[in-house]
């Protein structure tokens, strides 16, 4: 179904949590999966980006290196623009690719977060007719994190004893 994914990426949780997606669908699929990073302009920062050069391309590498570590056959490349074209540099980009879907991260907005999101989501759906898969939005466990044995221990012990039955 699916040969050739756009990977569009951040350097938030849910990138990293898009990147995994992208390998699940990639290896389903045995698709193909181009890793893309939109280093955005600071408002009003006169030419400064969110991330350096070498940030950004450590970035879109780190997710490039995850995907082949997997057995997926990926590229990548990072492009800068100002946040209100990272929509439309998504949907471009997924064009000349002649991708088969868009891959995208999932962060919940909440209150303020809301009114100043960038939505990049919603614009993106708007500017392409092809498929946009959102991964789901990273787990936020309040207090420390979860361990391992941690959630063993909070389980049931499954191999208690089942009643005789009666007689």
């Amino acid at each position: 179904m699916f040969t050739r994914l756009l990977l569009a990426i951040d350097d938030s949780p849910g990138g990293e949590v898009a990147t995994d997606f992208a390998i699940a669908i990639a290896q389903h699929h045995s698709a193909e999966v181009h890793v893309f990073h939109v280093n955005e302009y600071l408002v009003g920062g006169r030419g400064v980006t969110l991330l350096t050069r070498a940030e950004a391309a450590e970035l879109v590498t780190g997710a490039v290196h995850r995907l082949r570590a997997a057995g997926v056959r990926a590229v990548g490349t990072s492009v800068v623009a100002s946040y209100r074209d990272v929509a439309r540099r998504i949907a471009g980009t997924a064009h000349d690719r002649s991708v088969d879907a868009i891959v995208l991260g999932s962060q919940r907005h909440r209150r303020l977060g809301r009114i100043f999101s960038p939505r990049v989501r919603s614009r993106t759906l708007r500017l392409t007719a092809l498929p946009v898969l959102t991964a789901p939005s990273p787990l936020n466990l309040s207090g420390a994190p979860l361990r391992l044995d941690d959630a063993l221990l909070a389980q049931p012990d499954r191999t208690a004893r089942v009643p005789s039955p009666r007689p």
